[in-house]
């Protein structure tokens, strides 16, 4: 195959030729085998997310392997870590091979499970690190993600047992007793609205706690979701000190304020903006921003967070946490990052493949392109802009924040390892 006429990472015009999956030479006017028209798109390495909810086992009303793989190809990615808050509860060897074969028989995107660090996420007595490590799906990512290993004494014990496996834990960030209740962002919309507050420590101190662990352990700490400036304070104190510590930012939290649960297009109080940890201030997002650009914070993960539509549309106290993002991840970050001058295309790979690939120790993932590289390749068009419209999703469900919204760019094609997967915008 040649992919004809592609900017890679923005740079002059290029032909590509793929051969066995790999990809065999780069260079103007190849010619040879089938012929894919690039059309001046922007060639990346395949994107990578480091945190997404496919549901399945236990939810397939929201998601499944299938439309979230689908939904994953859809938005460029070439392999996605799959959480373990599904039901049963990915703590055993057995349920992580279980998703991890899904994906294998799907073939959209690779699929990374995440072990528990706990069995069933109930924060009492560590899951079977070890055993889900050895599996056939090779584990090396483990988070309780949507609840917080709060006793410090198991968390450290987590940190010391990954070690022996070069595993890494990833920390939903969220101390429980200041959290009780909480509703939306501490502050002054919430005061407003007289809706329960969540404060910026609450997630702070979780973090500073476990970036000090790590580093008396001797462990790799990854931070999910990071939300507030004082966040990003704490994360670039503990990288100053050479700890072992990463961190991811949503595409949400770069775009999106609490203001919207206030005002926004689609009235207040609507549940389409609540999300766990909940958007923040102004001041936070321009925060985060600059964390992403420095390295500070390592990699943009969407937290694709699919819910059925009963929910979602019901009251605000009522209705479950989260948002899709998939397929809407790569314009968000063109958006906050690379319209605003903040990041280039090389930037942009960088956390939206290579590090979210290393971090997450994915083998054949997040590579250059260049000769001899798996052809996992995401061409994307960034002059175009389009009001978003949930309807024509690949994913089972639609509670985005974007609908209606205008976003630039498009995912012209995604390859995994020279299949094409996604070709003019559609799935293959």
């Amino acid at each position: 195959m040649i992919i004809k006429s592609v900017r890679v990472l923005g740079g002059e015009p290029v032909d590509i030729r793929v051969e066995d999956g790999l990809i065999a030479e780069i260079g103007p006017g190849l010619s040879g085998g089938e012929v894919v028209d690039g059309g001046g798109a922007i060639a990346l390495p395949g994107l990578v997310d480091l945190h997404t909810h496919l549901r399945e086992p236990g939810r397939e009303d929201a998601e499944t392997v299938l439309t979230g793989t689908q939904s994953a190809a859809r938005g460029g990615y070439t392999a996605v870590h799959a959480m373990a808050n599904t039901s049963p509860v990915a703590d055993t060897a057995g349920v992580v091979e279980q998703v991890w074969r899904l994906g294998r028989e799907h073939g959209h995107c690779d699929v990374q499970p995440v072990g528990a660090v706990t069995v069933g996420l109930e924060g009492e007595r560590l899951a079977e690190l070890g055993a889900m490590a050895d599996s056939a799906a090779r584990v090396r990512v483990f988070s309780d993600d949507g609840k917080c290993v709060s006793d410090a004494v198991l968390m450290r014990r987590a940190l010391e047992y990954v070690k022996a496996f070069d595993g890494v834990v990833a920390q939903h960030a969220q101390e429980p007793r200041l959290t009780e209740g909480a509703q939306m962002n501490e502050g002054v919309v919430s005061g407003r609205l007289g809706l329960t507050g969540w404060p910026a420590v609450a997630e702070e101190a979780i973090i500073a706690r476990d970036c000090l662990l790590a580093a008396h352990v001797g462990s790799r700490l990854h931070v999910c979701h990071v939300s507030t400036a004082g966040s990003v304070e704490i994360i670039r104190w503990a990288k100053s000190k050479g700890w072992n510590v990463t961190a991811e930012v949503t595409p949400h939290h770069l775009l999106l304020t609490d203001d919207l649960v206030e005002d926004s297009p689609v009235g207040a109080y609507n549940p389409i903006y609540k999300v766990n940890p909940p958007l923040r201030t102004r001041a936070d997002v321009e925060a985060l921003r600059a964390a992403l650009a420095d390295g500070t914070i390592d990699v943009v993960a969407t937290d694709h967070a699919p819910h059925p539509v009963e929910d979602k549309e019901t009251e605000w106290s009522a209705a479950a946490m989260g948002m899709i993002g998939l397929e809407t991840a790569l314009s968000v970050v063109q958006e906050a990052m690379v319209d605003t001058g903040l990041l280039d295309w090389a930037g942009v790979a960088e956390r939206m493949s290579a590090a979210p690939a290393r971090i997450g120790r994915l083998p054949g993932h997040g590579l250059a392109l260049e000769a001899g590289a798996p052809a996992n390749i995401t061409l994307y068009d960034p002059s175009v802009r389009t009001p978003v419209d949930p309807s024509g999703y690949a994913s089972k469900s639609r509670n985005t924040p974007y609908e209606g919204m205008t976003l630039p760019g498009r995912v012209v094609a995604t390859f995994l390892r020279g299949r094409p997967t996604v070709l003019e915008g559609k799935l293959t």
